[in-house]
This record gives structure tokens, C-alpha cells and sequence, in this order.
């Protein structure tokens, strides 16, 4: 029986996500244009009418990863108008994106990028960096609201907000999913939006 033909653009995001999928259960050396033939369903050579070399599948990795996180900001935003629920909400997406495809920590913390090429780690240093923008962005509009304390610098609430997750993640993944990483992290972000809201402390003696 022969395979439906699939739009190119739909075809390379089934790659991406396949690959995906082959990076967590077989690790960054199982990553073979055979086994990700396999896991859609097609033969080692129709994936090179998409792709030229696995290079150009693990750029379309770093692709969809970016594109997800991104648009879980946009999904954020349109969930709510609250600026801290934002936050809230967008790290729970984030967090969910991670425990679906956990190839995508064994991606960007391997060594093929961590001690790879200079150009390869810089793709991955602006994917972060973009969702970065995205989320000082998000702290930005909310002290423009009075939702979140005026002296916080939004670039580096972004990254103290990244690293709610990380460490989370990260113990999860070691524990091989028995660490409860959703519990970890709220109870991270109940610290952090304390400090992301309550008032800046005034100058000894009450003087603004």
C-alpha cells in the first residue's frame, strides 16, 4: 500500500518530531536517517527528498523547539490578560512541552551542540535568547500594568523565571520520570512571584 502524500511543510515537521522522538528513546548515537524512516512509516530515501543530511534534521529539531516555545508565549497571552498569570501559565506550557518530548533536553545539552560546532551552539544561544526577549518582554508590559514591582530588570527576571524550570527538569529526567517535577516547580514559582510582586523596600528613614 503506498503512502498518502503529505505536503512538504507537514512532511519536515513529522521528520522534526520523529527525530524527536528517536533522540529520547535511543539517545543523540541512535539519531539515524533509518530510525527516523521508521518511526513514520516511510523508507530511508524519502526522507532525503526533505532533508540533504541529518545536519539539516537537527536544525529542523532546533526549528520546532523554538517554534513550540514561542508559541507557547503567544498561547499565554491570549489565555489571559493577567500579567503574572501569564508567567504562570507559560511556564506550565513549558513544562508540559518538556515532560512530552524529553528528546529535547538530551538535544540541547548534548555534546553534539554543548562541545559541537561554534555555529550549532550559537543556533541554540539564540533560540534561548529569543524566548528569553519573549519572556522580559511579558515582565516588561506587567510593571507597565503595576502587576509586577517597577525596580526588577525584565532580562533578568526572564532568566531567574528560566531557571524555575530547569533544575526541575533536569531532576526528572535523571530520576527517569519518578521526581515530580509539576509539584517542584509551582512550588518554585509561589517564591518566585513573591518576589516578582511585592513592593520594592523604601530607603531607611521613609524617604522615597
Amino acid at each position: 500500500m503506498r503512502t498518502q502524500k503529505v505536503a512538504t511543510n507537514v512532511r519536515r515537521s513529522q521528520i522534526a518530531a520523529a527525530a524527536l522522538e528517536v533522540v529520547a528513546s535511543r539517545g543523540w548515537q541512535g539519531l539515524t536517517i533509518a530510525a527516523i524512516a521508521a518511526k513514520i512509516g516511510l523508507v530511508p530515501s524519502a526522507l532525503y527528498r526533505h532533508f540533504q543530511s541529518k545536519d539539516q534534521i537537527i536544525d529542523a529539531i532546533l526549528g520546532l523547539v523554538r517554534e513550540q516555545l514561542l508559541g507557547n508565549v503567544r498561547l499565554a497571552v491570549g489565555e489571559t490578560p493577567d500579567p503574572v498569570a501569564r508567567l504562570q501559565r507559560l511556564l506550565q506550557l513549558h513544562l508540559r512541552f518538556i515532560l512530552d518530548h524529553p528528546g529535547v533536553l538530551r538535544v540541547v545539552f548534548s555534546e553534539a551542540i554543548m562541545g559541537g560546532s561554534p555555529a550549532r551552539r550559537a543556533q541554540v544561544y539564540e533560540l534561548v535568547q529569543a524566548y528569553l526577549r519573549e519572556v522580559a518582554e511579558l515582565v516588561r508590559r506587567g510593571q507597565s500594568q503595576g502587576a509586577i514591582r517597577p525596580d526588577l530588570v525584565p532580562e533578568a527576571a526572564a532568566v531567574a523565571f528560566l531557571g524555575l524550570l530547569q533544575p526541575a527538569v533536569i531532576l526528572w529526567h535523571l530520576s527517569g520520570g519518578e521526581f515530580a517535577a509539576a509539584a517542584a516547580m509551582e512550588q518554585a514559582w509561589q517564591i518566585f512571584t513573591a518576589g516578582l510582586t511585592r513592593k520594592p523596600e523604601q530607603p531607611k528613614g521613609g524617604q522615597p
